[in-house]
């Protein structure tokens, strides 16, 4: 499971009014306009780690936790980059990252306003490791400020902070700037080499998409007096409000790779899901399961289960054919599998730091040779409206169409009382 940390912003962007955009994004979302067409859905392939570097981007990090720190050291290893500005809610994980990364000491901020201390130091892009329920409001100060950014994965925790997301890709592009979101399993050669030949229709009809999820979850000790004590350790892996949900933080990856498989979202679903973690503390629901409909008949089930059973953790999207199956995976093998024909099969190898290189290299590429189609969004943006559908099916119980969830436009409001900012 990705090991983010987190950051977070000031209590009055967690609680401005989102009415002065959501008038025309909820109208574009129902009907699909963030679902990209075949450009946005097609494979980030990824740049060659190896690029040569033409010149440096000074790059600020929100998110010195384990992710950030870890992700960070792959932008200093680049050599495209020069990270001069750093900022975590914990001064000391601040300082920590920032004497990994020999950053002055005057600019490691911390506290809810250290973001934006980031934003203001002279920086050109910026890279965003925070929980979930922080990203649109950090990427909507970034954007404004004209900055590129690298966000992580997922883009938000409930469908209002989606629509966001997809309205800052677009304005990002508007103003000739970058914003990729970090996914690994499209950008892995092997995985590349099903998805393009399930595209050029070797595959015929897909019947069936099969997605999973398996991770052994997080600690979910007692609550305290503030959700300082939720944020540190994966711990807001257990709770809606900061990370969406398993199926939000953890099993999008597979989920995201039926979209771009597919090239489409779903328009309902239909589910069941549970708590069965031992002394729960959070409201996610740690077991689940997912029938998703898409507009032209294909059926996609997913299974997702974040129990630490010592069962092997797996991410993984099998589809079916009259005549094929195929497989994208995260850890195991790739595979394209027709009957009475020479199979494909190989190795997803160390995708986890690979994939990540990839995405390092390719927006250097993109911010250096003004590439600003920023077609990880959409793809994003529906990948996390599809884990948030599926978590609301789960917990109703019943059938939820696409259309209906968007229409509730549901909010999830953090308290940040106590907090200092």
């Amino acid at each position: 499971m990705d090991i983010q940390r987190f950051e977070r912003n000031g209590r009055d962007e967690l609680h401005c009014s989102r009415r002065g955009f959501l008038g025309g994004a909820l109208a574009a979302a129902a009907s699909g306009a963030f679902l990209g067409g075949a450009s946005s859905l097609a494979a980030e392939k990824g740049a060659d780690p190896g690029s040569k570097v033409q010149r440096k981007i000074k790059m600020g990090l929100v998110g010195c936790g384990g992710r950030g720190s870890w992700i960070a050291g792959h932008f200093q290893g680049h050599g495209g980059y020069e990270i001069v500005a750093v900022a975590d809610y914990d001064q000391g994980r601040a300082d920590q990252c920032g004497d990994k990364l020999g950053v002055a000491k005057g600019r490691r901020f911390s506290g809810l306003s250290g973001y934006q201390k980031v934003i203001e130091s002279g920086i050109e892009a910026i890279v965003l490791q925070t929980p979930p329920c922080f990203f649109q409001h950090h990427a909507a100060a970034a954007v404004d400020a004209g900055l590129h950014v690298y966000m992580a994965k997922p883009v938000a925790v409930d469908v209002p902070g989606c629509l966001r997301v997809g309205s800052l890709g677009k304005a990002a592009s508007a103003k000739q700037r970058v914003f990729l979101v970090d996914y690994q399993m499209p950008t892995d050669p092997v995985n590349l080499q099903v998805a393009e030949r399930i595209w050029k229709g070797e595959m015929g009809p897909l019947a069936k998409l099969a997605t999973v999820g398996v991770c052994g979850g997080h600690d979910d000790p007692p609550k305290t007096a503030t959700i300082e004590s939720r944020l540190h350790s994966n711990v807001w892996d257990n709770d809606v409000a900061i990370g969406g949900g398993y199926i939000n933080v953890f099993d999008i990856h597979a989920i995201d790779a039926a979209i771009w498989v597919a090239r489409q979202r779903p328009v309902a679903a239909m589910g069941a899901s549970r708590i069965c973690r031992a002394n729960p503390h959070g409201d996610s629901h740690d077991v689940c399961s997912v029938v998703y409909e898409y507009a032209d008949g294909l059926i996609h089930e997913h299974s997702g289960v974040a129990l630490p059973n010592g069962f092997h953790g797996e991410l993984s999207c099998t589809i079916f054919a009259p005549t094929v199956y195929a497989v994208v995976n995260y850890w195991d093998k790739a595979r394209f599998q027709p009957r009475g024909k020479e199979p494909f099969a190989a190795q997803v190898e160390n995708l986890y730091e690979a994939g990540a290189k990839r995405n390092v290299a390719t927006f250097y590429e993109d911010v250096t040779k003004g590439r600003f189609e920023n077609s990880t969004v959409p793809r994003a943006v529906d990948g996390a409206l599809t884990c948030i559908l599926g978590r609301e099916a789960g917990l109703r119980r019943g059938r939820l169409t696409m259309e209906s969830l968007i229409g509730e436009n549901k909010a999830i409001e953090l308290d940040l009382s106590g907090l200092k900012t």
